[in-house]
């Protein structure tokens, strides 16, 4: 698509137009004063540059026509304006294609050339700016986008329009470009349609809106300033809105968030009662049991060198019997949903065991759908994974199938391998893990670490009779073969490898019996 832009002064909207929309080709800029910097920013550009001055008494229709002469040498099927100082005719809006501007504020409020003054002088919170399409009015044509900006305590009329400009007018004029250039704009009898423009799971534009909710003492390292935000419209229970027990205790660290997240989002995993050791948002080690002591005691066990310093997650009432084996070792934080006040007793002898009550774990979908990822540049967004496999799920492809105690193990291993870093392999016997092998680039190196673990780290339990379960296919038998000689018997992984029939093989070889699942489970945050 062919553009044409017009501007009095820097055009920097115009030029960014130019540098970031690879949908279109700026045909010509043109100008109505010669000194315009904007002009000098196109032609490093290999734009076309154009001068067209309005004479001391010359009529702005005059003027018009010389402009429309100075543009017609050119072919471009939209015009942009940016900061272009004059009220343009409907004559003259007639004669060209659909033209744009962008003004920095949301209007219909505060138009005109002062929006930054009326907006500080109104006392809003919330401004920003409006790409519309030009009619004969002052600011007054069809809305096409908008881009929110907020107004902080401390702003003046100089902070708040850079703010506005790079952080509104260079997302929202850049969009409205290439919604154009895509054939996705109607204008028609005064209005505007936006093709695809809808709401639903995943936004055409999203706007998120967290309140600062704390200074953190510094970020994943000590260099790295850090701070947190809080969304506190989200009902599901979370390690960010909960209350710290233990008063006097130092405040949580950006690292002591993130794995108490990580932690609680493990155990919630399950009904029974379950609690899990975090360190650097893996699990050491995650178990159900009968009782919460008795739980923590089996997850504990699963590789108390690695759990020294950890994060302990609870989706029961802790009671003392569970607090008095918490505090046994070093730990950072515990979460659960409440503490008797026998446990809080044990628990805040502590003096730095932060305590955190995050409240009922129901697992009613009451938390955000989606999880996000930020990107130098933008973010990734997914839906979160919440899919785990029943007994129906699963598909038994080997010439043993497993016995009941079997589908137990590799079903609780899969709820807790969602969680592990990948690539990810977990090994379990009843319901607890024995060796945890993640964050390997190599899927038989993590079945090795898992063995190591299990076989070196893990107390009075063992890979031998164990059940794996890997997050993504074995694309070939080598991973397999690792897990016989760890003493395996039964494997949970996804299936759909090309070599699917080669590891099934190498599993009835030894007499492994194996389940997939249809789906794998990667997690790479």
């Amino acid at each position: 698509m062919n553009v044409a832009g017009m501007l009095s002064n820097r055009g920097r909207n115009l030029l960014h137009v130019a540098d970031t929309v690879n949908e279109v080709d700026f045909s010509v800029v043109v100008s109505n004063d010669a000194d315009a910097p904007g002009l000098d920013g196109a032609s490093e550009r290999s734009i076309p540059t154009e001068v067209v001055d309005r004479g001391a008494d010359e009529s702005r229709e005059a003027h018009e026509r010389r402009v429309l002469d100075a543009l017609d040498g050119y072919e471009f099927d939209l015009l942009l304006l940016d900061g272009y100082m004059r009220v343009l005719t409907e004559s003259f809006l007639d004669s060209v294609p659909t033209t744009l501007n962008v003004h920095p504020s949301l209007l219909p409020s505060f138009d005109g050339f002062d929006a930054h003054e009326q907006v500080l002088e109104s006392g809003v919170r919330m401004t920003g700016c409006t790409v519309h399409v030009v009619d004969e009015t002052v600011d007054g044509g069809p809305i096409v986008t908008q881009e929110p900006i907020p107004v902080f305590e401390d702003d003046d009329e100089a902070s708040l329009k850079q703010r506005v400009l790079y952080e509104g007018e260079f997302k929202a004029y850049p969009r409205v470009v290439r919604w154009f250039a895509n054939d996705r704009v109607t204008v028609a009898d005064g209005e505007v349609t936006v093709e695809g423009d809808d709401g639903g799971e995943f936004p055409e534009r999203r706007v998120v809106a967290e309140e600062f909710a704390a200074d953190l003492r510094y970020g994943e390292n000590p260099h790295q300033d850090a701070a947190l935000y809080a969304d506190r419209a989200v009902e599901e229970a979370n390690v960010v809105t909960a209350p710290q027990l233990n008063e006097g205790a130092k405040a949580l660290s950006y690292n002591n968030y993130n794995d108490a997240d990580a932690a609680l989002g493990l155990v919630t995993e399950f009904d029974e009662p379950a609690a899990a050791v975090i360190k650097h948002t893996n699990p050491a080690g995650c178990a159900t049991a009968d009782t919460l002591a008795d739980a923590y005691a089996d997850a504990l066990a699963t590789d108390p060198m690695s759990a020294f310093g950890g994060i302990v997650a609870l989706n029961r009432e802790c009671d003392a019997a569970t607090a008095e084996q918490v505090v046994d070792s070093f730990k950072e934080v515990v979460v659960a949903p409440r503490y008797t006040d026998a446990a809080l007793d044990v628990l805040c002898e502590k003096d730095n065991l932060r305590v955190l009550a995050v409240g009922d774990l129901d697992h009613e979908d009451t938390g955000p759908a989606l999880t996000e990822k930020p990107l130098v540049g933008g973010r990734l967004v997914q839906e979160r994974d919440t899919w785990a496999p029943e007994r129906e799920d699963l598909e038994f492809v080997t010439e043993r199938e497993p016995t009941d105690e079997e589908v137990e193990t590799v079903l609780f291993a899969w709820r807790v391998l969602k969680h592990v870093k990948s690539n990810g392999i977990l090994f379990a016997s009843g319901t607890e893990t024995v060796g945890v092998g993640m964050g390997q680039v190599s899927r038989v190196d993590a079945v090795r670490l898992a063995a190591m673990k299990a076989d070196e780290h893990a107390e009075g339990k063992g890979s031998d009779g164990a059940v794996m379960a890997s997050d993504a296919f074995f694309p070939f038998p080598d991973g397999i073969e690792e897990a016989a000689e760890a003493g395996i018997e039964a494997v949970i992984q996804p299936g759909g490898s090309v070599n699917d029939e080669d590891v099934i093989e190498a599993a009835d070889e030894h007499g492994m019996a194996m389940a997939f699942t249809g789906n794998r489970t990667f997690r790479h945050q």
